[in-house]
Parts: C-alpha cells; sequence; structure tokens
C-alpha cells in the first residue's frame, strides 16, 4: 500500500493521492493558517474508522441476507488537551434502515467492533472506542 502527498498552495492544501489514483484534499485548522479547503488530518482518522467498519457491518449483513436500504454513520470524538491531541474517546453510531433483524445488525457491528475493522484494531489500544446502533429510526440497547 502506497499513498502520496503534494502540497498545493503556499499554506497547508494538501492533496493525497493512492496508488489508484483516488485523491482527496487535505487541510490545516484555519486557527494555524488552514483555508478549510480539505479535510483535517484527524478528521481523515475518524473517516478510515467509520468507512473501514461500514464495509465490514455492510458485507456482512448482505452474506446474512439482511436488506439495509439506508446506512449510514456518525462518528464522535473527543481530543486530547495536550500536544499531541489524540483521540481519547470515540463514539460509532451506525443508523441502518431497512428489513433487518435487530440481533443480525448488532452481531455485524460487534464483529466489525471485535474483530475484523483494521482501523479500530490499530486504535483501541489508546483510544476508549463505543459504539451504538439506530435501527429504523430508533436506537437499540
Amino acid at each position: 500500500m502506497k499513498v502520496k502527498i503534494k502540497r498545493l498552495n503556499e499554506h497547508y492544501l494538501l492533496e493525497a493521492q493512492n496508488a489508484d489514483g483516488n485523491r482527496m484534499l487535505m487541510d490545516a485548522n484555519p486557527s494555524i493558517g488552514g483555508t478549510g479547503a480539505g479535510v483535517r488530518p484527524m478528521e481523515v482518522v475518524l473517516m478510515s474508522l467509520a468507512g473501514c467498519s461500514s464495509i465490514d457491518v455492510l458485507s456482512i449483513l448482505k452474506k446474512s441476507r439482511q436488506v439495509a436500504t439506508n446506512f449510514n454513520v456518525e462518528v464522535d470524538a473527543e481530543r486530547a488537551d495536550a500536544v499531541p491531541a489524540v483521540f481519547t474517546k470515540i463514539h460509532v453510531e451506525y443508523q441502518i434502515e431497512g428489513d433487518v433483524d435487530v440481533d443480525k445488525a448488532k452481531r455485524a457491528i460487534e464483529l466489525s467492533m471485535t474483530k475484523y475493522c483494521s482501523v479500530t484494531k490499530m486504535l483501541e489500544p489508546t483510544v476508549e472506542i463505543t459504539h451504538a446502533l439506530r435501527l429504523n429510526g430508533e436506537l437499540m440497547n
């Protein structure tokens, strides 16, 4: 796996590119001179966690013949009030709609978070990661 970073302006606007040529813009916080033209690197980490786990969950649901007509994930994180400002807590809420059995959805999420999601496994030694399921608009316990 290989990625490249290219600086696009005299400030902090960066273009990330993977080996397939897919691109993403990243930028610094405006408080230090960023322009808001890209995603901040720590946001990319959260997006990576959500994306990695989403692929797992969707794959597991598909294999168990569950039909998710709508699928969203929201991630909320807290960072240390120090340098470096690492994540201390991350909460992931899976929002699934469709003809999906609650136990199968919970199992898919649990498998992703405890076994399959590489990003989760990298973060969990130093970050408290929690998750929840909202199925057809109802928060499940």
